[in-house]
């Protein structure tokens, strides 16, 4: 039996997410896991995930590298508090802060790896760092500071401030 990833911990009602949503089928739906002490993702482009012909486009990059982050940091704040993922809905993170470096070309026909790590956990914040690999070639780096979801987030007349 495989593991269930850090996505399919998170609340029907807020998983249709275009990077990270279970239940966005027009989305990526990525699926992130712990290994050790960092989180893995693995991602295979489409043919229309292009930039230029055999490279993958720098959106797509930015949008994996920002969807594992907020994965990672929800499931980081469970772990830190000592919730088990089974014993109840997983807190959401929002992005925001999101930088990505460039370092390489990426490869479009080739399943890219993402690493994240917890850098600085306080409060409700999370700054998560992300390494993209293809061939095992580091092609791009990320940093994302995220911010837990505040409980009213999702409604019409949301007025805290973050």
């Amino acid at each position: 039996m495989q593991q269930k990833a850090i996505q399919d911990y998170y609340p029907e009602d807020i998983a249709v997410c275009y990077g990270c949503g279970k239940l966005n089928e027009h989305g990526h739906q990525i699926k992130s896991y712990w290994e050790g002490q960092e989180t893995v993702c693995r991602f295979q482009p489409k043919p229309y995930h292009t930039a230029f012909p055999g490279f993958t486009y720098g959106g797509l990059i930015a949008s994996l590298i920002d969807c594992h982050a907020t994965g990672t940091a929800a499931s980081a704040k469970f772990n830190q508090e000592g919730k088990s993922l089974e014993s109840e809905p997983m807190d959401r993170f929002v992005t925001v802060s999101l930088h990505v470096d460039y370092v390489a070309p990426t490869p479009i026909d080739t399943t890219l790896e993402l690493r994240g790590r917890v850098k600085e956990s306080k409060g409700r914040k999370m700054v998560i760092t992300v390494n993209l690999f293809a061939e095992g070639k580091e092609t791009a780096r990320g940093e994302v500071v995220a911010l837990q979801m505040p409980e009213n987030f999702l409604s019409k007349n949301n007025t805290e401030d973050s």
